[in-house]
């Protein structure tokens, strides 16, 4: 999501339409998980750097891609153990570490992506997995206070809300942009 708003920022006339899917543009949507994140944001610290590498153990991804998902058996163990071979990789976990503490920098946008909403007024599909323990579902309903036009679906869903509803999140796309901008 912050790729995206950054490119949108970057060049409005070219956004037809946003499709926001578990993808946070709001402060309120960083709740307690952001709390050792926001920690090593301030102190740029060893320590807090350090205390981040549990979310890069098999169980924490494990729990990524199940957390909040009602039937987890819909998510298939080889989603979060691939993943986990991809975090495992020789220098990738100081990458994912560098990229945590990066983050801040798409919050100092927040104001710069609520602003695009509010004047370029993009037709917008929110879908967003209402048990999201990262992203949790307070962070989506503000983008209706910038954008009230915006189709928002909170879905009984996780973060990882395509692992467990894809059938259902790709039928809300392919109707939104065929009534948007006549696409499917």
């Amino acid at each position: 999501a912050p790729v995206g708003l950054r490119l949108a920022i970057a060049r409005p006339e070219r956004v037809t339409a946003l499709v926001v899917q578990n993808g946070n543009a709001y402060t309120e949507g960083l709740r307690e998980f952001w709390d050792p994140i926001r920690a090593y944001w301030q102190s740029n610290a060893a320590g807090d750097r350090e205390a981040l590498r549990n979310f890069l153990k098999i169980d924490a991804t494990e729990w990524q891609y199940t957390h909040g998902v009602p039937d987890p058996s819909l998510i298939s163990p080889d989603a979060w153990q691939l993943g986990q071979v991809y975090l495992d990789r020789l220098g990738n976990q100081e990458i994912q570490l560098d990229l945590f503490y990066d983050y801040r920098t798409n919050v100092d946008l927040y104001p710069d992506f609520q602003a695009f909403f509010r004047e370029h007024q993009p037709p917008t599909l929110i879908v967003w997995g209402k048990n999201d323990y990262i992203f949790p579902a307070e962070g989506a309903t503000p983008y209706i206070r910038d954008l009230p036009n915006a189709e928002l679906h909170l879905i009984e869903a996780g973060h990882f809300i395509l692992e467990s509803n894809g059938p259902e999140v790709g039928a809300l796309i392919d109707d939104f942009l065929g009534r948007t901008i006549g696409r499917k």
